[in-house]
């Protein structure tokens, strides 16, 4: 036989789990230096160079 479960409860549970990611989600986000801010910036700016330079240009 299976356990009986309160959903309120369940649904309480999903509810705090949800805010515990976004939470997380939040505080890498915005919790950086100005630095780190700069430096994550920069290797994205650099990866996206790095992808436009190694695309194929086709003439169709």
């Amino acid at each position: 036989m299976a356990d009986v479960i309160n959903l309120r409860s369940a649904r309480k549970a999903k509810h705090r789990a949800d805010k515990a990611r976004e939470a997380e989600a939040n505080r890498a986000k915005f919790g950086q230096t100005k630095a780190e801010k700069t430096l994550r910036q920069q290797d994205q700016n650099r990866a996206e160079r790095l992808l436009d330079g190694a695309r194929l240009e086709r003439d169709d």
